[in-house]
């Protein structure tokens, strides 16, 4: 039996919300190419029925965003505001600068450190680690498997930047930080999330939601749109709030291999789509 309505639009269930909460990778683009019909629908959604706050497990502030949409072409005015997963790990990195910080991702990341007073080092005289993800789009979660058993004999404090596992850009599947925290945690480190499904990046929206309506919405008027099960679904479940779970995105599994996947993970969505569109 199925845990969730299918639907096969976002117009079927706009009226019930106030506000969306709207995943970007997998949802609105897949990293190459945008998905119009995304953008369409929250365009509408925004003009009969509240505003749209993108919500990323991006590493990157949520001022590099509308960079990288330009970059692949994702237009239209579809959204009132901006929240990743960068933006609610900056404070956790900030209280600890000057570091010395062992910075385990890749350059384009960097975006992340701008205008702290941090100090890079090796792992061996790092104070913390602060992960992006892998240093190469490539690598493998094992290969860091040394490095990691490493910081952990020194009991160094693993910032996740992104909480994603992996993500689908384009037909390739790529590997993120949370993977590498994944293995951190499973060899006794101490890892620290700020994105999705974790409290900090929801608290920067519910900020978003009382600068753009004057109030926050209550739980029930409030809809999470997302293509993971183990931050989008989870996050929206753990606030209590509606999940439209995108089908086509990471995962693109048939319906019913799909419900067996959250049943087993005790994990619900009250609608499923196979991407997002009015």
């Amino acid at each position: 039996m199925s845990n969730f309505k299918s639907i096969s639009g976002l117009a079927q269930i706009a009226g019930d919300y106030d506000v969306i909460l709207c995943d970007i990778w997998g949802v609105i683009h897949n990293g190459n190419s945008p998905y119009k019909p995304a953008t369409e629908a929250l365009e509408l959604f925004r003009s009969e029925n509240g505003p749209v706050i993108l919500i990323s497990n991006s590493p990157k502030p949520s001022i590099s965003i509308p960079r990288a949409f330009d970059s692949i072409g994702v237009l239209g005015d579809f959204y009132d505001a901006v929240v990743t997963s960068g933006d609610a790990i900056i404070n956790e990195i900030a209280r600890r600068a000057p570091g010395p910080v062992f910075k385990l991702g890749p350059d384009r990341d960097d975006v992340l450190y701008a205008d702290m007073d941090l100090h890079f080092s090796d792992i061996e005289h790092a104070s913390f680690i602060s992960c992006t993800g892998m240093f190469d789009d490539d690598d493998k979660p094992d290969d860091y498997l040394k490095l990691l058993t490493e910081a952990k004999d020194r009991s160094l404090p693993f910032l996740c930047a992104n909480p994603d596992v992996k993500v689908r850009f384009g037909g390739k599947i790529v590997w993120c930080g949370g993977a590498l925290a994944k293995i951190y945690e499973k060899i006794g480190g101490e890892v620290i999330y700020a994105g999705k499904p974790h409290d900090p990046i929801y608290s920067l929206t519910r900020a978003w939601m009382r600068e753009l309506l004057g109030y926050v919405p209550p739980k029930d008027r409030i809809l999470c749109i997302g293509d993971n099960i183990f931050t989008d679904l989870l996050g929206a479940q753990q606030q209590d709030y509606d999940c439209l779970f995108i089908q086509d995105g990471l995962y693109g599994e048939k319906e019913a291999e799909l419900s067996l996947l959250l049943s087993n993970n005790g994990i619900l969505s009250k609608y499923m789509s196979s991407n997002l569109a009015w």
